[in-house]
């Protein structure tokens, strides 16, 4: 889970980047009013922590500072931070609480960027310009690293950092001060909103927003379907990445009622597959049409996930897989359900069956469980296979 928070979301514009090009009149209000209404009476993290944790995040990153150099923490850096806001507590604290309680690992965002500090140097706020860059601004740097050792100081172990600018003299600070911490950005792959074709070497993460907004978006936003979310995670994890999926709370403090219903969507989808997503690997093809592929890490079972398919409960379907072969100790069935019980139908066996030939590998398979009242289901169905190899 990425969480976009910071004290713009008032206005429900784009985070930080909004002070790019502004005017000095722009500017001075952002610094200097915006944080005296930014009071979110509504914020409960333990909320969002149980959200995260029926969805299946396995770790959140928090945007502990973005662009705009705006503090979501308690600093000695700077007075522009939550503390000095009507609501005047450490949020950021209260985020690592709440979601080590859930058993969630902690990241945090940092931007090497701030605007904040090039507004009080009198400088053109801008980014990638020279003097916007921490190693040709020497103020900016130790400014960065400061606000760095009090987050890898004052909140224990800190399990991921994504920094999101220039990392030269900031990862070496983070590794020194907490040498078993993961940096994301700055150190992996980290592609926003887009994922490779193919599987990469090594970790890497993609970054995806709800809607096209990574901040609170109060109107004209458009937000992607549970079944488009699902469909992605299935991607990125055959490919072996991690799916990064961004949250921006209102000002308010709360999960906005769109976004939270989606990732209830995707916590039913997971409460049901999770084992075909966790501890897996790639299969040593990524997909056959619109089944995709992951293979369980310590074991020969493998996911064939069926996306884009109108799958009735109660109907068998049959597909044939080329890149799979079972083994005499192999068994088949559809993911969450036992294959012994198709409700109200008690003279129906909906176990599922299968043929192994030089075409492939033939299943046949029927959705037993009902997942809805209307016994309908929009999203991928996943055919776990065990004791599999591959077909060669």
């Amino acid at each position: 889970m990425f969480i976009h928070w910071s004290v713009d979301s008032q206005l429900g514009s784009v985070i930080s980047h909004s002070m790019v090009g502004a005017s000095d009149d722009y500017l001075d209000r952002f610094v200097n009013e915006l944080p005296g209404s930014f009071n979110p009476k509504k914020f409960d993290p333990e909320d969002w922590a149980r959200l995260a944790k029926l969805a299946g995040v396995k770790y959140v990153v928090f945007t502990t500072k973005h662009h705009s150099g705006f503090c979501m923490f308690e600093t000695n850096t700077t007075d522009f931070n939550i503390t000095n806001t009507p609501y005047g507590r450490d949020i950021t604290r209260q985020i690592v609480r709440a979601f080590r309680k859930q058993g969630i690992h902690v990241g945090f965002y940092f931007s090497p960027d701030d605007f904040w500090l090039l507004y009080r140097q009198g400088r053109d706020v801008s980014r990638r310009r020279p003097e916007a860059l921490p190693t040709n601004n020497l103020h900016l740097m130790e400014h960065n690293k400061a606000q760095l050792r009090e987050l890898l100081r004052r909140y224990g172990p800190i399990d991921v950092l994504f920094i999101d600018g220039e990392p030269a003299g900031l990862k070496e600070l983070a590794w020194q001060l907490q040498p078993n911490l993961v940096i994301t950005r700055g150190q992996m792959e980290t592609p926003e909103q887009k994922m490779p074709d193919e599987a990469m070497p090594g970790p890497w993460e993609a970054c995806y927003t709800l809607g096209t907004q990574w901040h609170f978006k109060p109107t004209n936003e458009e937000y992607k379907s549970g079944t488009q979310l699902i469909e992605m995670l299935i991607k990125i994890r055959a490919k072996g990445g991690n799916f990064l999926l961004n949250v921006g709370p209102t000002p308010d403090g709360e999960i906005p009622f769109e976004q939270e219903r989606r990732m209830r969507e995707l916590a039913l989808w997971l409460f049901i597959n999770r084992e075909a997503v966790y501890n897996i690997r790639p299969w040593h093809v990524i997909r056959e049409g619109n089944i995709w592929f992951t293979k369980a890490k310590e074991d020969d079972t493998v996911y064939a996930f069926v996306t884009k398919t109108d799958w009735p409960k109660g109907e068998r379907k049959t597909f044939t897989l080329k890149s799979v072969r079972t083994t005499d100790q192999s068994d088949i069935e559809i993911l969450g359900q036992s294959g012994r019980i198709l409700e109200y139908q008690t003279d129906v066996n909906p176990r599922a069956t299968w043929a192994q030939d030089e075409a492939g590998l033939h299943i046949t398979a029927m959705r037993a469980q009902r997942i809805y009242n209307n016994s309908k289901w929009p999203n991928p169905v996943v055919i776990k296979i065990t004791r599999a190899r591959p077909a060669s």
